[in-house]
């Protein structure tokens, strides 16, 4: 039998690939290979740690909870092409310096770039 830790781990990996969509308690449970009960704790525990959020949701006639990250996995894509990366001057750059990230031009233009992407993104 699985040590409980390890479930835990797996539930949470499990967990936070479902993203917005979520999981059922008991597609968590049949995924762990693990009874109705030692899944519900394993749930419950995750949720106290503030690492998933439980939902209650009627399903197929029957009372269970929808699970979802509260944390989205760290994808290196949300620093890519960011021009600190390969600055020159990140030696000498820090917040009171004479070379500051608050007045970058490289990385003001970056940012803009970002949001502008993001903004079109979402339009149809």
């Amino acid at each position: 039998m699985p040590r409980r830790n390890d479930l835990e781990h797996r539930a949470l990996q499990f967990i936070s690939k479902t993203s917005d969509e979520g999981v059922l308690q008991v597609d968590l449970w049949h995924q762990l290979g693990a009874s109705s009960r030692e899944g519900s704790r394993i749930a419950i525990k995750l949720e106290n740690k503030g690492f998933i959020r439980r939902e209650r949701e009627l399903f197929d006639g029957r009372w269970t909870y929808r699970l979802y990250p509260k944390k989205e996995p760290v994808s290196i894509t949300s620093i890519k092409n960011c021009p600190c990366l390969i600055c020159s001057d990140s030696v000498r750059c820090g917040a009171y310096g004479a070379i500051s990230p608050n007045d970058c031009e490289r990385l003001t233009t970056w940012s803009i770039d970002l949001i502008r992407e993001d903004s079109t993104q979402g339009d149809p």
